[in-house]
């Protein structure tokens, strides 16, 4: 074998494609940021001869995790306003504390402050959704990670954008600049159903059809969604987004919490993607996603921690958790959504939802090197009889040893390399006290 940059030894590697295989005492080669090889780890000294090898006798080895829904900038909000309905959380608390704060200072020191606590949760690539995008990818060009920014798309006026015409030629603007980018990639954001006319929506979906991104949505999320939807339109959510020609392929559906078995089916024709954000929608009561019957459909889903003011953290371990149990619950049946469903959901799934499945999501030859690892010495994760499920049942993050994406540490032995983390947490703290001054 040619000259690698990296191999990593651990005592379990599960590369998640193929489904369920657990490979014990294996090893990982890297070469410019790519998989070159996954080998037995006997094998190393003659297969990369001279190659240094970094040692992880008690952990385990996975895809780097995707949280295919979130609001970065949002850390900065959290636990304002908590213990109350999404309506009232968002339309006295949220909305205006938007109106009020949001700013390109607000947006890069809460998304700093997110990214630095997903990648201490294991995290290699989230999907962004908020305000000034272009902020939010320089963020995530600063730390290395893998990042999809929404091109966010409302009707109402915000400090982002003063109508639909300036959020789309924005968001372009966005997508443009880093269209091509190694770590960089864009999706369309329109918030919701409730918060995008029709003529928006049809313009959107010509431009995303046209440059091939994904359209990223909340839809579905509550009762009161739906039952306001069919007041004011005649039809349910999912029934207008079909009519406009929203409802394929490209398509990535947040929440999903109130659906029928026929809208099941016809997310399953038309390929769309639901994303399941289970501990938000549970404090929020928005209901639950019947997670169990859109797998048995063969509908692909992935899994987000949605904004650290509604959730409160990013923790993608502790959601895989949640997704396996509440699933379970939903559905009644303790076989449903298994710790092998829920990993796929965080690794694969999430990365075939945002358009990034050939590169990422997976550790297989050819694929980026995006990998985290989970270190299982501790009391809690001992003793492995399955690391799967060890790593969904038992395993937290604080357990996040390592996390690479394309090759490069961002994370080793529990310490960020680009650590700006004293400097984050001063800004966030400083936030903290501009909004208690102004609530006083």
């Amino acid at each position: 074998m040619e000259k690698v940059d990296l191999v990593i030894q651990a005592r379990w590697i599960v590369p998640v494609e193929p489904r369920g295989v657990v490979l014990e005492d294996h090893a990982l080669a890297v070469r410019d940021g790519e998989i070159v090889a996954i080998l037995p780890a006997a094998d190393v000294p003659e297969a990369c001869p001279g190659a240094e090898v970094l040692m992880r006798p008690n952990h385990l080895l996975i895809p780097g995790l995707i949280n295919a829904h979130t609001h970065a900038a949002m850390t900065l909000f959290r636990g304002m306003a908590d213990d109350m309905s999404l309506e009232k959380w968002l339309g006295e608390h949220i909305w205006p504390a938007e109106n009020r704060w949001v700013s390109p200072d607000f947006v890069r020191d809460g998304t700093h402050l997110a990214i630095i606590e997903m990648i201490r949760s294991g995290v290699t690539c989230f999907q962004d959704m908020y305000f000034f995008p272009d902020v939010v990818a320089q963020a995530a060009v600063e730390h290395k990670i893998r990042a999809v920014t929404g091109m966010i798309v409302l009707e109402a006026p915000t400090a982002w954008a003063a109508n639909p015409d300036e959020y789309l030629e924005k968001g372009i603007e966005v997508h443009d600049r880093y269209l091509g980018h190694q770590h960089i990639h864009t999706s369309f954001a329109p918030h919701a159903p409730y918060t995008v006319s029709d003529e928006t929506f049809g313009r959107l979906r010509v431009i995303a059809d046209e440059l091939d991104v994904p359209v990223h949505m909340h839809l579905h999320e509550t009762a009161t969604e739906v039952a306001e939807a069919e007041k004011t339109n005649g039809k349910r959510p999912i029934a207008r987004i079909d009519e406009l020609g929203l409802l394929n392929a490209l398509l990535t559906a947040v929440h999903m919490t109130q659906l029928t078995d026929d809208e099941i089916k016809l997310l399953a024709d038309r390929g769309v993607s639901v994303i399941h954000c289970p501990e938000s929608n549970l404090k929020l009561a928005s209901g639950f996603c019947p997670v169990a019957k859109l797998i048995n459909s063969g509908i692909n889903v992935a899994l987000g921690t949605d904004g650290a003011a509604s959730n409160n953290d990013l923790d993608m371990m502790g959601e895989m958790r949640t997704a396996a149990l509440l699933g379970k619950g939903v559905s009644g049946d303790a076989a449903s959504v298994s710790a092998e469903d829920v990993l796929a959901m965080a690794t694969i799934n999430g990365a075939r939802a945002i358009g990034l499945g050939e590169i990422t999501g997976s550790l297989e030859i050819g694929k980026r090197a995006d990998m985290t690892c989970i270190d299982f010495s501790q009391p809690a994760t001992q003793p492995v009889h399955h690391p799967i499920s060890t790593l969904v049942y038992s395993a937290t993050r604080d357990q996040v040893s390592d996390v690479w994406v394309e090759g490069n540490a961002l994370l080793l032995d529990r310490a960020l390399v680009n650590d700006p983390q004293k400097e984050i947490l001063e800004r966030a703290s400083a936030w903290q006290r501009r909004l208690k001054e102004h609530d006083e």
